[in-house]
């Protein structure tokens, strides 16, 4: 599958740190969306890790990478720890996945969903130090793709589709067009 690279994420800029909001209108109830960012059986075909940990606010998580996509990018940690921050089904998921932060926003929209993502990416830097810089536009770029392709086969899974193998995504210019604007 070749993602798009139109709907491209909006750069935030806080204090310490770096984020992006995507904005997707999908066809499908916010029920059906709610169970495609939060289910195993569907975070498989388009995020590269499953949750695993009680669903509710304040639950630790263990976030495990599939295997197809830890041996596509040579990922040496089975998985990452992760926290629930907000539990609010089908409106509100928010949770901390290693030094990322995270937050589902689904509105119904007369049968379709509004669906708000927003990512703060790395730890908040407290005097130049730990997590990613916001001025390392090379690791943010790279991840800031990665969330647009995770969404581009999200929308593809929920209308029916395959999208093929998650990591064999292939970015095109994505990454370079993400740059550009960091």
């Amino acid at each position: 599958m070749t993602t798009s690279t139109d709907r491209l994420g909006t750069v935030l800029r806080g204090d310490d740190r770096v984020g992006l909001r995507y904005v997707r209108r999908l066809a499908h109830d916010p029920d059906t969306v709610w169970r495609a960012l939060t289910e195993s059986d569907q975070l498989r075909h388009w995020f590269p890790c499953d949750i695993v940990g009680e669903r509710r606010e304040g639950a630790e998580l263990v976030l495990p990478f599939w295997p197809d996509h830890a041996e596509a990018y040579g990922i040496e940690e089975a998985a990452v720890p992760g926290r629930i921050h907000v539990w609010d089904p089908p409106r509100v998921f928010e949770w901390s996945w290693d030094t990322d932060h995270l937050r589902w926003e689904l509105e119904d929209a007369a049968g379709s969903t509004v669906l708000t993502f927003t990512v703060w990416v790395g730890e908040p830097q407290a005097h130049g130090e730990g997590g990613r810089s916001p001025d390392d536009a090379s690791g943010t770029a790279s991840a800031a793709t990665g969330y647009h392709v995770c969404l581009d086969y999200l929308e593809v899974l929920l209308d029916g589709g395959s999208a093929g193998p998650l990591a064999h995504a292939d970015t095109g210019d994505l990454e370079s067009r993400y740059r550009a604007l960091l």
